[in-house]
């Protein structure tokens, strides 16, 4: 045993002691230290899961069971997404050669990463729409101070099942035991070699002999650490036997990444080695190497040597991809909702929230982003023949447009013209003198209003394809495009002077592209149970979202033509009910 491990555990003895908080479990000549929560947050639950005669793994079966197919997180393809990654720092002690350039990279200024009070905060909108497990992830996460509130606070989330954290392993043996205590339930550790001055070549920096000693740590404190290696041709891949054999005596789970080239990479995709080679190097020494049940959202393919303690998973990402069970969302530290690692769009969840989005837009939001998620990423065979600008171009926050740009744009305070008009008919909202006036609706009952409306923008072949693909600088035109109305249709009082400002019970806003015709059409339901109609909330939804749709494409073209809005139909109210023939 180790100095490094020697000594931490000393110290969790003496801290659980003082918290009388300690329990020993002798099991197979290894200690397991386990404890009990201190703070508010739940009680650490067993690192053992178990598994039907299938080998599924029940605990996800249920998560899957427990999802409504109408949630917010499902996609149009039926993929319920309850995992979420919350990335709480740019910054890393590491400077892995396949993540970041020697120098590191510019980091954000501090106020445009999300605070602890929006972490919670949007933390508890997903798991109040589904998601049952968070991972934390960087840069580096334990890197952050409060890593150990973050954790605790983030465990009294009712609902949410399991929080866990990907790190390097460089500060384990000082904070593992705290955050146990706090109720981390599971650990992946990032090591790409065996060898200490290996290490260091990839990592630019010196530590490999902690990350061991946090490895043997995390087993004697009961936890089952997945251990992320990414192989590389002609760098690591003769350790992969290694590996192998590390897995003897520790009950790790080895998982083996295949190489994937990201912003700050050079393009080297002569570095892969595959899922199928690397299986036939261990078959070559371990000819008895069985593959495992896998569980129906598992990245990775499980793989054991019969008799070892540990196992040896395979994540393929670029040659069998997983996108078909993917329920993983990802949040960046700035708060940009990425709905794929390998997807070029973002939305800004952060801009939302300080341009104090409603929880309800907040969540239709995620929704629209959710439900554009396309089938699947770009394979292999795609990848390898187009340039890294074409697959990892990364959209930059400020060209894409967001809720407060929207606002912005379409929501400040209007001139206040007014209309006048007379045809012979008595218009309710002018006085007996001619001026403008507002209906007085006092006297009319309560009913269930409701009206349809909808739009039409011709965009043009080019802009058609480029909304098709999801390839325009702005972001996901059809999803923002939404939002907009949405948003519209709960100003409407603030944009058309004489309308009621009314309570809204529902508003649906759907963008569609016909491609074949070259134009998006936009369809609008507002209901509400009031004295006044919805008839120009729906009107002034699509409206807006037609405006948005044109105001994101027109670095494209300016020639595109909004038309045909119109109101479809409305029921509810005095003068009856109206169906467009």
């Amino acid at each position: 045993m180790s100095s490094l491990l020697q000594k931490a555990l000393q110290t969790a003895t003496i801290t659980a002691g003082k918290c009388n908080a300690l329990t020993h479990i002798v099991k197979s000549e290894n200690i397991f230290v386990r404890y009990k929560s201190t703070t508010s947050a739940q009680p650490v639950p067993a690192f053992e899961t178990s598994t039907d005669s299938t080998g599924n793994n029940r605990k996800q079966q249920q998560i899957a069971a427990n999802v409504s197919p109408a949630s917010a997180l499902t996609d149009t393809f039926g993929r319920y997404h309850t995992y979420l990654r919350i990335s709480l720092s740019e910054r890393c002690n590491l400077r892995c050669k396949y993540c970041m350039p020697a120098e590191g990279v510019t980091l954000q200024p501090k106020n445009n990463l999300l605070t602890n009070d929006e972490i919670y905060y949007l933390a508890r909108i997903f798991v109040e729409q589904g998601v049952r497990k968070i991972r934390l992830t960087g840069g580096e996460p334990t890197v952050r101070r409060d890593i150990v509130d973050i954790i605790a606070k983030l465990k009294e989330l009712p609902k949410l099942e399991n929080v866990g954290i990907t790190t390097n392993g460089l500060v384990l043996t000082r904070l593992l035991v705290p955050l146990q205590r706090a109720g981390l339930d599971a650990l992946n550790i990032s090591l790409d070699t065996l060898r200490p001055q290996r290490f260091e070549e990839i990592t630019r920096r010196k530590g490999w002999e902690r990350v061991i000693a946090g490895i043997d740590l995390a087993i004697q404190l009961g936890y089952k650490p997945k251990v992320n290696c990414v192989l590389m041709k002609n760098f690591n891949e003769d350790e992969i036997c290694d590996f192998i054999e590390f897995t003897r005596d520790r009950n790790v789970d080895v998982r083996f990444i295949e190489y994937m080239p990201f912003m700050g990479n050079k393009w080297q995709t002569d570095k892969l080695l595959s899922f199928n080679e690397t299986l036939k190097i261990i078959r070559e020494k371990w000819p008895e190497f069985e593959a495992l049940p896998n569980g129906p959202n598992d990245t990775s393919k499980a793989y054991k040597v019969p008799g070892y303690k540990g196992q040896v998973g395979f994540i393929t990402s670029m040659t069998e991809h997983f996108c078909g069970s993917c329920n993983r969302l990802r949040l960046t530290a700035d708060g940009n909702l990425k709905v794929c690692l390998f997807g070029n769009k973002e939305i800004s969840l952060r801009d939302a929230l300080r341009s104090k989005c409603s929880e309800d837009d907040l969540v239709a939001l995620i929704s629209a982003a959710v439900k554009r998620k396309k089938k699947q990423h770009a394979g292999r065979h795609q990848i390898f023949n187009k340039p890294p600008t074409d697959i990892f171009k990364f959209q930059k926050l400020n060209n894409f447009i967001t809720p407060a740009y929207v606002l912005s744009r379409y929501f400040a305070k209007p001139q206040q013209i007014r209309f006048y008009s007379s045809n012979g008919k008595q218009l309710t909202h002018i006085d007996k003198t001619g001026k403008a006036s507002m209906v007085d609706v006092s006297e009319k009952p309560n009913t269930t209003r409701t009206a349809i409306a909808r739009a039409n923008i011709y965009v043009g072949s080019e802009v058609a394809q480029l909304i098709h693909s999801n390839n325009l600088k702005k972001g996901d035109v059809l999803s923002v495009s939404q939002l907009a109305g949405i948003m519209a249709a709960k100003k409407t009082s603030d944009l058309i002077p004489l309308c009621h400002n009314i309570t809204i019970s529902s508003v649906k806003v759907n963008a569609v592209l016909d491609l074949d015709n070259e134009m998006v059409t936009l369809e609008a339901s507002v209901r509400c149970t009031g004295q006044t109609g919805v008839e120009m909330e729906a009107l002034t939804a699509v409206s807006v979202a037609a405006l948005t749709v044109y105001d994101m494409c027109k670095a494209v073209t300016h020639d595109m033509i909004i038309k045909d809005i119109h109101l479809v139909s409305k029921s509810g109210g005095q003068r009856g009910d109206f169906q467009r023939l």
